[in-house]
Parts: C-alpha cells; sequence; structure tokens
C-alpha cells in the first residue's frame, strides 16, 4: 500500500503517528529502527508528539537494522550514536531493551547470529521501520544478497560509500563494512514501514515499482510481505506510474 503526500513534514507527522499508534496498541511491542537523514524529521516528530502527549515507553524494545564495523559507539558517525542523539536520550526505553549492533566485537560472525537470536527470542519484530538506499538496499543489504539471510557481516558497495560520504570529513574515512540485519530478519516482521522521501529517491522508487522480486533489487523482497505500507513524498514519488498513484490512500 502506498501513502503519498506533499512535503517530508506530512511524511513524517504520518510515520511517526504510525510507530506511536503501535506502541499505544502494544506497549510491549519489539520495534525495528532505522537510521539515515530520512528518520531523523520522523524521530523528531515523534519526539515532539510524545512532549505533548506522553506515552509510557519502559515496556518498548528496540532492535536497529544496522552499524559499521570498525567505529565504536561513542563515533559521531556511528548508528548507535545517532540513535542515542536523535531519540534514546529523550526516551524513556530502559537501556537493557535497547539493542544495536556492535561494530567493535571481537568475533562479529557469533554476534550477528547472536543478534538474530534475540530478535527471535523476542517473538519476532512488530513493526519494521526501513529507508532504502540508491541502489535499493534497505537495511545494509546490498544487491544479490539472499532473501533468506540473517544478520550477517556486508561488504558495502562503492555506491553506499560514496551516498554515505557526505556524513564524514574525509570519503576514506567510511567504513568499507558493516553488520545488517538480514532480508530474512526484516521480512519476518509482521508490519514494514519504507519511507522514501526526495529527489535523490525518486530513480530508486520508480525501479522498485516495475521490478521483479530479485535479490538484484534487495528491496523487491518486500514485495512478498502481507502487510508493507510504502510512505513517499511527492519527489520520491514522482517517477510512479499512473497505477501506483492510483492505489495510493
Amino acid at each position: 500500500m502506498y501513502k503519498i503526500f506533499d512535503t517530508v513534514d506530512e511524511v513524517s507527522r504520518y510515520t511517526a503517528q504510525r510507530l506511536l499508534a503501535k506502541i499505544k496498541a502494544a506497549p510491549t511491542a519489539v520495534l525495528g529502527l532505522a537510521t539515515g537523514s530520512t528518520m531523523e524529521p520522523v524521530y523528531a516528530q515523534m519526539l515532539k508528539d510524545i512532549q505533548q502527549a506522553p506515552v509510557d515507553l519502559s515496556k518498548l524494545t528496540t532492535f536497529n537494522l544496522d552499524e559499521y564495523i570498525g567505529l565504536s559507539a561513542q563515533h559521531p558517525q556511528s548508528y548507535n550514536y545517532y540513535m542515542y542523539q536523535h531519540l534514546f536520550n529523550q526516551l524513556n526505553i530502559p537501556a537493557r531493551n535497547v539493542h544495536l549492533p556492535d561494530g567493535l566485537a571481537s568475533d562479529v560472525e557469533t554476534a550477528c547470529q547472536a543478534y538474530s537470536n534475540a530478535i527471535e527470542a523476542m517473538g519476532g519484530l512488530d513493526l519494521q521501520l526501513l529507508g532504502i538506499g540508491s541502489n535499493g538496499h534497505i537495511g545494509f543489504n546490498e544487491p544479490q544478497t539472499c532473501f533468506n539471510s540473517r544478520t550477517h557481516i556486508v561488504e558495502l558497495s562503492e555506491q553506499t560509500r560514496i551516498d554515505n560520504g557526505r556524513f564524514f570529513d574525509d570519503q576514506n574515512e567510511v567504513p568499507t563494512h558493516a553488520i545488517t540485519m538480514g532480508i530474512q530478519d526484516i521480512l519476518n516482521a509482521k508490519e514494514i514501514i519504507l519511507v522514501a522521501t526526495g529527489s535523490n529517491k525518486t530513480e530508486i522508487m520508480a525501479q522498485l515499482f516495475a521490478s521483479a522480486i530479485d535479490e538484484a533489487l534487495p528491496a523487491s523482497a518486500l514485495k512478498q510481505h502481507k502487510n508493507l505500507t510504502i510512505v513517499l513524498d511527492r519527489e520520491a514519488a514522482a517517477l510512479l506510474p499512473e497505477q501506483a498513484l492510483k492505489s495510493a490512500v
């Protein structure tokens, strides 16, 4: 199902409301969270809404999608740092309920397996929030990632490193590898919300609409999911055909 809004603000309000509605309906919910510039206004709106109408988050559990290998939790470009800066520092979620991949794990393979196992032990994700990369990656699952993958180590594509280089002082500082929740972990979520905004997502959203379910386009795996909402602004939806626009509600 497509939801298309005129502005990023409207996208953010809708997405934040969906997240909060899930928490209010199920205070013990398990949420899969994403990072990146697309999510910043979503989290900002979520915090604003909570300030206006407080919500008890003490029983909420979160799992983040991914983390760079080689960056500490305190590194300004780590996703751990991002989540605390943009969300967790201002919420009453117990630290034990917050899960992020460890970019400095001594045994990364074992840490990856433990991460997927921890999600399973919670009964899976109730809702997974996703962005999408310009090459169609979800999490850091690059093209040709197996759809049955669980949390794993990934070598970042050159396109992903270029796209993310804007966050670093030097392109050479962008890590070459990351830990990412696998596509199967994502697909096992009971509900998925994919958010894309801006002209830099226009082409990939058109590709996703037209694509068959194919590992060459990781996000196409989402077409198998029975409870998927794709939330776009007008710029990201600009190349979608009339068929998609008619299905938007």
